[in-house]
């Protein structure tokens, strides 16, 4: 993470670039920026952002600056001129020259996107390490970045909706509460006054979570398992299987609040780790009487696959539509989706996509927080049935 001179020089820099693009930023609103910025997670873009513009954006006309600013200076591409908010424009060589003037020579590493002085000191223009790895792929994370993408993970809220259950509670709802209005009716001689009604009681919808941890997805099975203990820990009514030629129940190994011993449990309970691939029978593993149980509740589905499958597709097909039927939505998250020249033309994803809701990428950090957010999004209205 960045330490503390480094964001003081990051948010000088910022300063500038306001200014640059016709922001009149006084010194003692950054110093007030400084202040807040001890106070909120430096490691989610949307907290920088909306406490920085809080304490320096004081009219609406200035909005927009501010927007075009703020993402200029954080992604590295800053405009040779930049426009004022009377519609004149600066020239670039006075901005390089103020730049110079208060933060000496810097020269701009484009390779590693760091400011590099003379002394060798980089200064990392983003909110958080996690901003460099968000479009790296999985399977060229080292160890450290592992340990950098797992903190991101651990703070991704996810929340795929409410769904009414059997039960019916005190509420607003279509039903009458005729034993609730007889005792009412005790207290008043037998008249009755109101007409209490009952309304269906909402549960948080569950998760089923899949992850195929065969051969050809040996790369991603790292950030599959810290994905998987992530979201364990964040979302309360999942259930986790890993599948390769048959499925593993993983779900109480997960629930270890230290990753190495959840990764350790997991690792001794799979023995088909690295294997073959046989998607429809490892499904058709979920209709046993002592897993049937994971498919109440209209749960949201997650399949995590690259579609490579040695089984029978006919076999697969079938069990998605059964599948499909016993869920809420059926997710496909495919690590291969946006690589050169990839297309799901394999038989196994052709048999399969015609009972998949969402065909998503999950290659990187951004797209697992797209699937959060995508999630998120699936909350139907709140109505009783």
């Amino acid at each position: 993470m960045q330490g503390p001179i480094v964001v003081v020089e990051n948010l000088l820099a910022f300063g500038r670039t306001l200014r640059r693009f016709g922001l009149d930023v006084h010194p003692g609103r950054m110093l007030d920026v400084t202040e807040a910025l001890q106070h909120v997670n430096l490691g989610v873009r949307d907290d920088v952002y909306y406490a920085c513009r809080a304490l320096l954006v004081h009219r609406y006309d200035d909005l927009a600056i501010f927007d075009r600013a703020f993402d200029a200076f954080w992604s590295g591409r800053l405009p040779t001129a930049a426009p004022t908010p009377g519609g004149r424009s600066r020239a670039s060589d006075d901005a390089a020259k103020e730049d110079r003037g208060s933060r000496g020579d810097v020269t701009r590493d484009t390779t590693e996107g760091t400011d590099v002085r003379p002394d060798g000191v980089a200064t990392v223009r983003t909110w958080s390490d996690a901003a460099r790895l968000a479009t790296r792929d999985f399977a060229e994370f080292t160890d450290d970045e592992v340990s950098i993408a797992r903190a991101a993970l651990a703070r991704l809220v996810w929340t795929p909706g409410e769904r009414p259950s059997r039960r019916w509670i005190r509420g607003r709802g279509p039903r009458l509460d005729v034993r609730r209005a007889l005792r009412q009716g005790v207290r008043t001689g037998g008249d009755v006054v109101s007409l209490p009604r009952r309304a269906r009681r909402w549960r948080p919808r569950p998760i089923l979570l899949l992850c195929d941890v065969s051969g050809s997805m040996d790369r991603y099975s790292r950030m599959l398992l810290h994905f998987a203990h992530a979201l364990s820990h964040r979302h309360r009514r999942l259930e986790a299987f890993l599948f390769s030629t048959s499925l593993t129940r993983i779900t109480t190994e997960l629930r270890s609040r230290k990753l190495d011993e959840a990764v350790a449990g997991v690792s001794g309970s799979v023995t088909d780790w690295s294997g073959g691939t046989r998607i429809g029978a490892a499904l058709g593993a979920l209709r046993r009487p002592s897993t049937r149980r994971v498919l109440r509740g209209q749960p949201v589905v997650l399949v995590v696959s690259d579609g490579w499958d040695r089984g029978d597709p006919l076999v697969l097909r079938d069990e998605m539509s059964r599948l499909q039927r016993n869920s809420h939505r059926v997710i496909w998250l495919n690590p291969l989706i946006g690589t050169l020249d990839y297309a799901p033309l394999t038989r196994g994803l052709q048999a399969a996509l015609p009972f998949v809701d969402d065909f998503l990428p999950a290659r990187n950090l951004t797209h697992l927080a797209d699937l959060a957010i995508h999630l998120n999004a699936l909350r139907p209205r709140r109505r009783d049935r």
